[in-house]
């Protein structure tokens, strides 16, 4: 097998986030991330009818989801740019990153934040975010 069909290692993988202005965006990874999920899915429309058991289904709304965790970093300016944008009710730009290399790029709405402190524990933040839209591809 060649390197290029090797899995990637999700450790290249990122969440950035925009901490300059919407028309000259400054990506930023969230400090410390420790996993990222993306999920994006397609609801059904359901066709079918009484003249046939089979179900038959089509495309209907195109959404996703960004969930990851990262360390308390009280310093860094990723995680303060998602808090404040949860506070005020704001979009934010992010993107996602492979390698060093942003594939992709969205505004999304910050569902939540979850903060656990535990004893004896490293602290972590739990965030969860909905795509607004469709993710562009950078470069097109």
């Amino acid at each position: 097998m060649a390197d290029s069909d090797a899995g990637v290692n999700g450790a290249l993988f990122l969440v950035l986030v925009n901490t300059g202005t919407p028309s000259v965006p400054v990506y930023e990874a969230v400090g410390s991330q420790r996993d990222a999920t993306v999920e994006e899915s397609s609801a059904n429309v359901d066709y079918s009818s009484k003249d046939s058991r089979n179900q038959r289904v089509g495309y209907g709304r195109y959404s996703s989801t960004i969930s990851f965790e990262h360390l308390y970093i009280q310093s860094d300016t990723g995680y303060a740019a998602l808090k404040a944008a949860n506070r005020a009710g704001d979009m934010i730009l992010v993107a996602r990153e492979l390698d060093g290399v942003a594939l992709e790029t969205a505004n999304a709405k910050v569902d939540s934040m979850s903060e656990n402190y535990p004893d004896q524990g490293e602290s972590v933040i739990s965030v969860a975010m909905t795509i607004d839209g469709a993710w562009t591809e950078v470069g097109t």
